[in-house]
């Protein structure tokens, strides 16, 4: 509990929170409308050492562990959801590089990360969403190296990022004991993105179909042992659900502040709506279910810093419990908005798009609670 209450992470927040105010903020109603890229965060993250603060510090990286990461995600996403992808992702791209990766890898990628370049994460397929072992993108022997063919579906910063951690299969016939990890290149011959989703939130982060068109990399580029990928995915997860858990606690947050100044503001039968006891409960359940996510996202950082052993158990617990509740809130928020939370006037109403999302990807919350039920603490 001493982590959860020291005074540096308190500091961490104010910092990041008052560069979201100043540089993130001001822009996140453009970002979605237009659902382009949050340019102006990008750059205010990168030179505060904020896109990808996990990096280890002899690599060039802040060195920031677990919890602080996730409090840095959660201030953005308080602000612009969007923009809290850009320190998700390269965080979900470069765990396994973290995990499996050997001395050289390390030096040769987290290196560049640190320095500015985008690292994406490829699971998913059209075929193989929960059912992740059925992937049918391929990684063939080729001499001293490989070849990879297929495509991955609904990757996030697809196109902006410049290294992909990628899941194939390199031997069908084991499922998924048969499929190995590598890093690709944006600029590999043979790699190509698809269009991008017109989704309805997270408009400001391009989701894009990546095709590997027998994309020949050298063994190097190879994460672990041959046929441990999926392990390494499973355990990849394992800390970065946490990351999706401080996004959907930074949603939940933002809106409850936004509907709270605006029940004491809005007037109605002559005194503030704020002061009829049918909003006082809607606000104080915010409060209270915000209270209880994070305490339970925090202590899951904590788990994940210390790799303790129910820490699959924790991950899925508080990306599941954190966006419901993220969406929850968010719905309440456009209902005490009334008209006013259904237009773009106000932020909830992209609040609640983007909550939706927290409740699907990296593993949806009906696969979560499959997960807590086979870790059963």
């Amino acid at each position: 509990m001493e982590l959860l209450i020291a005074p540096e992470y308190e500091e961490l927040r104010e910092s990041i929170r008052a560069l979201v105010e100043k540089k993130i903020l001001p822009f996140a109603h453009d970002v979605d409308e237009q659902a382009r890229f949050p340019q102006e965060a990008y750059e205010a993250l990168q030179s505060a050492d904020m896109a990808a603060a996990h990096v280890p510090s002899q690599y060039g990286g802040q060195e920031a562990d677990a919890l602080a990461t996730a409090i840095i995600i959660e201030e953005v996403a308080r602000g612009c959801a969007s923009s809290s992808l850009i320190p998700a992702v390269n965080k979900l791209g470069s765990v396994p590089l973290l995990l499996a990766g050997n001395e050289a890898q390390k030096k040769m990628y987290l290196t560049q990360l640190a320095a500015g370049k985008g690292f994406s994460y490829c699971l998913s397929e059209s075929e193989a969403g929960s059912d992740a072992a059925g992937m049918k993108t391929k990684a063939v022997r080729d001499g001293e190296g490989w070849i990879i063919s297929g495509s991955k579906k609904w990757i996030s910063n697809a196109g902006f990022s410049d290294f992909y951690t990628v899941l194939a299969s390199t031997d069908s016939s084991k499922g998924s004991k048969g499929i190995t990890a590598f890093i690709v290149e944006k600029a590999d011959p043979g790699v190509s993105f698809g269009a991008h989703e017109k989704k309805m939130g997270f408009r400001g982060s391009p989701t894009r179909e990546v095709y590997f068109d027998s994309v020949k990399i050298s063994d190097d580029r190879r994460l672990g042992e041959i046929g441990s990928g999926f392990a390494l995915a499973m355990k990849t997860l394992d800390h970065t659900r946490i990351t999706i858990a401080a996004q959907a606690l930074g949603i939940a947050q933002g809106a409850y502040e936004v509907a709270k100044k605006y029940a004491h503001e809005r007037e109605q039968f002559g005194k503030p709506i704020f002061d009829f006891q049918s909003i006082q409960f809607m606000l104080a359940d915010m409060a209270m279910n915000i209270a209880a996510a994070r305490t339970l996202v925090y202590a899951a950082a904590v788990k994940s810093e210390r790799e303790e052993s129910d820490l699959t158990f924790y991950s899925a617990a508080c990306k599941c419990f954190a966006s419901d509740v993220a969406m929850k809130v968010t719905t309440d928020a456009v209902q005490i908005l009334g008209g006013y939370g259904y237009v773009s006037d106000y932020p909830v109403e992209r609040m609640m798009r983007d909550a939706k999302l927290t409740q699907i990807y990296e593993g949806t919350n009906q696969i979560q609670r499959v997960v807590m039920a086979r870790h059963l603490p």
